[in-house]
């Protein structure tokens, strides 16, 4: 079922990224992975796996993404759209240079490789997806975690996903997105481990094969899309 299959991961060098490039590499996918220092993030040499460095907020890095997948395996049929750059500080002390930074990774990071892969998808006539990792602080704030300048741009890619969902249904293109909670991964290494953990209801902090393994479930599910999958330990459900 997978075979021939080809999936895009940016961000994929660690954490996250990392997880879920192996997870589709163990379903025997073909994967495209990219970020900036991809071809140091150690993965064993496969012949189902091709390494793209680049910035994926420059178009140029998105066209020779989009460009190695159509060359080395034939074709496109998924993205998962994991790159991303987080902050967390009071709304006043963002400076107009961080605002920048995020929404050149999180938004144009995007933008530019789905735009291309969408293309794709519709000259090849047989749907596929665009998975992309969000947040739950997105449309979940927490006290004493503010992360507003952020969170437009992970909010802006809840957005875009159900706008998208609705614009490709008929071409069988899906649009979803995972939004997680707190995950232990080298984002959260100077942050203590308790503090951590009072983040969600369940008291439990997410590793990075939990979110794969959500990335991994809307890609296959064939009749999903428009959908945000909340990975976070019950934090969007409310007070606790």
């Amino acid at each position: 079922m997978k075979k021939n299959q080809t999936v895009i991961v940016t961000g994929a060098s660690q954490g996250i990224g990392a997880a879920i490039v192996q997870a589709f590499l163990d379903r025997g996918y073909n994967v495209v992975a990219t970020s900036r220092s991809v071809s140091k993030a150690g993965f064993a040499p496969s012949a189902n796996l091709a390494l793209v460095d680049g910035d994926i907020g420059q178009a140029a890095t998105a066209e020779k993404v989009a460009q190695t997948a159509v060359a080395k395996f034939g074709s496109i049929n998924h993205v998962v759209n994991n790159a991303g750059i987080f902050s967390a500080k009071p709304f006043t002390e963002y400076t107009a240079g961080e605002f920048r930074n995020l929404v050149s990774t999180n938004l144009e990071g995007f933008i530019f490789i789905t735009q291309l892969a969408v293309k794709q998808m519709l000259s090849q006539g047989i749907g596929g997806s665009v998975t992309t990792i969000t947040a739950s602080l997105a449309t979940n704030p927490i006290a004493g975690l503010p992360a507003s300048i952020s969170m437009i741009t992970k909010g802006g890619l809840n957005a875009i996903t159900v706008s998208l969902a609705s614009e490709y249904a008929k071409s069988s293109i899906r649009f979803n997105a995972v939004a997680p909670g707190v995950v232990d991964t080298p984002l959260h290494k100077s942050n203590p481990k308790d503090f951590l953990k009072t983040l969600s209801p369940m008291g439990a902090i997410s590793d990075s094969k939990d979110v794969a393994d959500a990335v991994v479930y809307l890609t296959e599910a064939r009749h999903v899309t428009g959908e945000v999958l909340h990975v976070d330990g019950g934090a969007h459900s409310g007070r606790w």
